[in-house]
């Protein structure tokens, strides 16, 4: 079991953080943001970004050669209909896409949204650990919290969920 503390302050003990989101044993705040036969998409727990959208595999695996071909096709599908979600509703221009195989989650990827807020941490992949932390411990607040919730109810509505 691991102890995982959530972007709401709550710490959570599980096994394994994606089975526990995937099959609804822990709810993300805003809840999902949209769901596939093979996909969950949600807000990142861990940090209040809007528009910080992780889309992990239902099973478990870590690698994305071990998606078969239907996961294959769904998840180029979902990314680029919630890549679009974004871009439309939310205004993100630009979004960054982190993927790491060494996880002790389900295969996921990081879809996260470049503000002009975050250019301060720099303009590279290596931005983006600051990034994170500075938001985790400056933007978990009632006013953002409130700014996440409505951008996880605007995607929902743009992707129909």
């Amino acid at each position: 079991m691991r102890k995982i503390t959530l972007s709401n302050g709550q710490t959570v003990e599980v096994e394994c953080l994606s089975c526990a989101l995937t099959s609804g044993i822990i709810e993300p705040d805003g809840g999902t943001i949209f769901e596939t036969k093979y996909f969950h998409a949600h807000q990142d727990v861990a940090y209040p970004i809007e528009g910080l959208v992780i889309l992990a595999s239902k099973r478990h695996l870590t690698c994305l050669d071990e998606l078969d071909q239907e996961e294959k096709l769904d998840y180029i599908h979902v990314l680029t209909k919630i890549r679009k979600a974004q871009r439309e509703v939310l205004g993100i221009e630009h979004v960054y896409y982190f993927y790491n195989e060494d996880t002790t989650h389900h295969f996921h990827i990081w879809m996260v949204p470049r503000y002009e807020w975050m250019y301060e941490f720099g303009h590279s992949v290596e931005s983006l650990r600051p990034v994170l932390l500075h938001a985790r411990n400056n933007l978990n607040n009632d006013e953002h919290k409130k700014n996440v919730i409505a951008s996880i109810h605007k995607l929902q509505k743009e992707l129909n969920f």
